[in-house]
């Protein structure tokens, strides 16, 4: 059957729909709606209908109809823009195979009035649930409030195994990434090797400093405090962190930046002080964003896959909002992800004197 092109002058309505599949508007509504009570050769003739005269519901109207909403929404507050854009990207391609729409909220995660402000946020917007990204999906308190207020929710948070508190997450074990990239900087030789810390408001941050020092531990290095700098996922924090390591006495032949933009103000301050990467020092990020590619020499860093990280989350929140009846009370498990880690040319075998050797 050929697409009815005069559809196409005006606007398709749910009516042409029904009047092409030979069904009942309500019927229409059930498949649109992906209410269960539907017979599967009536549901396929409708969803060819659909397809036909390429019609799409207004979700506003959708959500009305059905007494249910069709929107999620996002709930970050970081720094680093690229996770920001690759979590909304892993988010938005679910809400467009699923039929539902993205409202994306940035906030401020030291609010003392934020628990608020997201539960006015679902209620005025009509939002089915939240996903939550760090620092806001790990604390425990705006979780636990959430939850009285039954607010729908799938939190994204840093950690070494399922936190198993009663609450859905898809978790990212930090720790034994920077475990594997410390490891990587000791096995070419190095033993001093400093770790610039990200914003201590993530979770992430000392996941990751954990990871650091147990793989120093394993190897019989004794951390040293000098060697450490606090600061946030930024690029300068990561040129600050790097001057002030450069500038000791003893500075380090290896530097492990939190995340890339970290690791890149390292580069850029390695650059500034004539040293040669990764001959007179070594420099390995996290995450495997663009700045890990777009530096030279391309930093070493742990992939971390943010995209599928937030796709996987918003399929569990939206297979949560779908389950109907009895099957409503079982809940999926907890999802883990792992980076890995990625050796580029922005780490070599350490050189006798390293940054000293300038």
């Amino acid at each position: 059957m050929k697409p009815d092109t005069t559809t196409h002058r005006r606007s398709v309505t749910i009516k042409d729909v029904a009047k092409r599949a030979k069904v009942s508007l309500k019927t229409v509504s059930r498949v649109v709606n992906n209410e269960p009570a539907v017979l599967e050769a009536t549901r396929k003739r409708v969803e060819h209908a659909i397809a036909e005269l390429r019609y799409q519901p207004d979700q506003s109207a959708r959500s009305l109809r059905s007494a249910k909403s069709y929107t999620i929404g996002m709930v970050y507050d970081n720094p680093n823009a690229y996770y920001v854009i690759s979590m909304q990207n892993g988010v938005l391609s679910v809400c467009r195979e699923t039929g539902f729409d993205l409202n994306i909220h940035p906030c401020d995660s030291n609010s003392p009035g934020l628990a608020e402000e997201l539960r006015l946020l679902v209620q005025r917007s009509r939002l089915a649930g939240l996903i939550l990204a760090p620092p806001m999906s790990e604390r425990l308190e705006l979780i636990q409030f959430l939850a009285a207020n039954k607010i729908k929710f799938v939190r994204i948070l840093s950690a070494a195994e399922d936190p198993r508190d009663g609450f859905p997450c898809v978790f990212v074990d930090d720790r034994d990434a920077a475990y594997a990239v410390t490891e990587h900087l000791i096995q070419l030789g190095h033993q001093r090797i400093g770790f610039l810390w990200g914003g201590k408001a993530h979770r992430s941050s000392p996941e990751r400093f954990k990871g650091y020092e147990d793989a120093l531990k394993h190897y019989g290095i004794a951390p040293d405090k000098a060697l450490i700098v606090e600061g946030d996922y930024s690029f300068d924090d990561g040129f600050r962190g790097a001057r002030k390591l450069l500038a000791l006495k003893n500075p380090p032949t290896a530097i492990f930046g939190s995340n890339d933009e970290i690791a890149a103000g390292v580069l850029a301050a390695a650059k500034a002080a004539n040293l040669n990467v990764p001959y007179d020092l070594s420099i390995a990020g996290f995450e495997d964003s663009p700045f890990s590619r777009q530096c030279w020499p391309a930093l070493t860093t742990a992939a971390q896959a943010t995209g599928d990280i937030a796709r996987r989350a918003t399929e569990r929140l939206i297979a949560e909002l779908q389950r109907h009846g009895r099957h409503a009370e079982h809940s999926a498990e907890n999802v883990g992800f792992s980076p890995t880690l990625v050796i580029r040319g922005s780490t070599g075998p350490v050189r006798p004197g390293g940054a000293q050797a300038k």
